[in-house]
């Protein structure tokens, strides 16, 4: 997945998203943002985001994304509109 740019724009979304970060670092790691974004961004947020994120790079995030951070209901509905249903199951942490 390419970089989502620091702008205006997304700099505030990333304050919104993830809050406890910088913007810089939060952006640094686009599929892990986007997995923060598919659980927590408004509307108006992912209209922003989706200039710099195409379906292709949702997929990604979706096959990618760090377990922990996209909650069940996020999770079906965007593997429902990346046209995966039902959609597999949640990342799952693994010990050991």
């Amino acid at each position: 997945m390419k970089p989502i740019p620091l702008t205006p724009e997304t700099e505030a979304v990333s304050r919104r998203v993830i809050w406890f970060e910088a913007p810089e670092e939060a952006l640094a790691d686009p599929i892990r943002f986007m997995s923060y974004a598919l659980a927590a961004a408004t509307h108006e947020d992912m209209k922003v985001l989706r200039r710099y994120v195409s379906d292709e790079d949702l997929r990604a995030v979706l096959d990618q994304a760090p377990p922990g951070i996209i909650d069940r209901r996020s999770w079906a509905y965007w593997n429902a509109k990346m046209g995966r249903y039902p959609a597999p199951p949640l990342p799952m942490r693994r010990f050991g």
